[in-house]
């Protein structure tokens, strides 16, 4: 049976864990490796169970704790050319990490397979990933986009469990107190996805056939779990879907392990 969950999801910090049978890939490590290495503890999987970290992009709340861990576990990092160029300019990995390019066609990681693809973000590469474990259990991962392309929808369809963001709520964006600047980055086609853009892309994927959707990388300034499932059951409505008769929809805790997720 594969297991998913998010070990903590948010504007603090993004990590994602999928395992089946003792092994393990990581996505992304946003808070530091102690925080980290505990909350793979809690859910009985070691750093020597991990496959593999992949890496959606740069961005500090994607990779504040990877070079640490690095420092004390060899395991291989993925992502795209262009992020894994970033990785070591920026040097937020050590020189002796081991990094290894997905760009392109299906590549095997400790018996899952995996496939990356592009999101909109302002990042050097910013990618979602697609990743069927050893036995055929798939998971697809989205959480940083400014909006939902055709070909991300692709990559979402059809899978046992997808991963999500949920970033805002456009009236607490723009009434905030974020400055203007920030406020149109967040908005705009290489920023966040808001919880409207979101539900519109759930009811999508239910309709076609799946089940089990966690809603991250929620703002903890411009969003709230409740204002994002809101939405979630609005649309829902509006499309006929029963929650839990139909599908079963959770939104993603800031600081601590989701409800697991088995399928």
């Amino acid at each position: 049976m594969a297991r998913f969950t998010t070990l903590y999801s948010g504007s603090s910090g993004n990590c994602a864990v999928f395992e089946e049978d003792g092994r393990a890939l990581l996505v992304d490590m946003g808070r530091s490796a102690r925080c980290t290495k505990t909350s793979l503890a809690e859910l009985g999987i070691a750093p020597e169970d991990l496959g593999g970290i992949l890496v959606t992009h740069e961005h500090s709340d994607h990779v504040a704790g990877l070079k640490v861990f690095l420092k004390h576990h060899h395991v291989p990092v993925y992502a795209s050319q262009l992020t894994l160029d970033e990785l070591a300019r920026q040097q937020l990995v050590p020189p002796t990490a081991e990094l290894i390019p997905v760009d392109g066609e299906t590549i095997d990681i400790a018996g899952f397979g995996v496939s990356a693809f592009p999101t909109s973000h302002d990042a050097a590469d910013c990618h979602g990933y697609r990743i069927a474990s050893p036995k055929g259990k798939t998971l697809a991962i989205a959480t940083d986009l400014g909006f939902v392309s055709d070909e991300v929808m692709a990559n979402l369809y059809l899978a046992d469990i997808v991963a999500l963001e949920s970033n805002y709520d456009v009236h607490m964006l723009m009434t905030g107190r974020y400055p203007y600047y920030l406020k149109r980055r967040i908005a705009s086609k290489n920023g966040h996805l808001c919880n409207e853009e979101s539900a519109a892309a759930v009811t999508k994927l239910v309709q076609t056939g799946c089940k089990n959707i966690h809603l991250c990388h929620l703002s903890s300034e411009n969003n709230l779990p409740e204002l994002a499932m809101q939405s979630v059951r609005e649309a829902f409505l509006q499309a006929g879907i029963v929650p839990q008769q139909d599908c079963v929809v959770r939104a993603a805790s800031r600081y601590e392990i989701s409800p697991v997720c088995a399928v």
